[in-house]
């Protein structure tokens, strides 16, 4: 069957196996910042935008993407928001391996769209699909909360 993604502002005329996912269809196109991990839509690293909202890519059908606007992370290398978020990242050590920073990064530009000024328990809900293994969080978490120029 043939669907037709728009990723990061490029239509894609794409052939997909009915049952297939779209991490695996993006990946095919070479977005390769979505991370595969856990395949049960409980990590996080898989994550994109659709339409704006952060979706789960190894838990959505390929063939229910069609005709929808994905964002990877790639999408947003000249939004100043990303920019200003991932100097936060740096600044406060919070880049370690960096697999999940991809599906964090894109939650956390979500968030900002549909958040404003959260509590930091409303971060914490937000995110609460985003595992890391590398940290204990402490460093995103300011790291966010310095995006969101929150006092500490």
């Amino acid at each position: 069957m043939k669907i037709t993604l728009t990723v990061n502002n490029t239509k894609h005329e794409v052939e997909i196996n009915p049952s297939e996912f779209l991490l695996d269809v993006l990946r095919r196109l070479n977005y390769m910042s979505v991370k595969k991990g856990c395949d049960t839509g409980t990590c996080g690293v898989c994550t994109v935008l659709m339409d704006g909202k952060p979706v789960l890519s190894c838990s959505v059908l390929a063939a229910s993407a069609d005709r929808h606007e994905i964002t990877t992370v790639e999408g947003l290398k000249d939004d100043p928001e990303y920019k200003k978020f991932t100097e936060a990242l740096l600044a406060q050590g919070a880049d370690q391996c960096g697999f999940c920073s991809p599906g964090l990064i894109l939650s956390v530009y979500a968030m900002k769209k549909e958040l404003k000024n959260p509590t930091e328990e409303e971060m914490k809900e937000y995110l609460v699909g985003n595992l890391c293994r590398c940290t204990g969080y402490a460093s995103q978490m300011r790291a966010i909360k310095q995006f969101f120029e929150v006092k500490a």
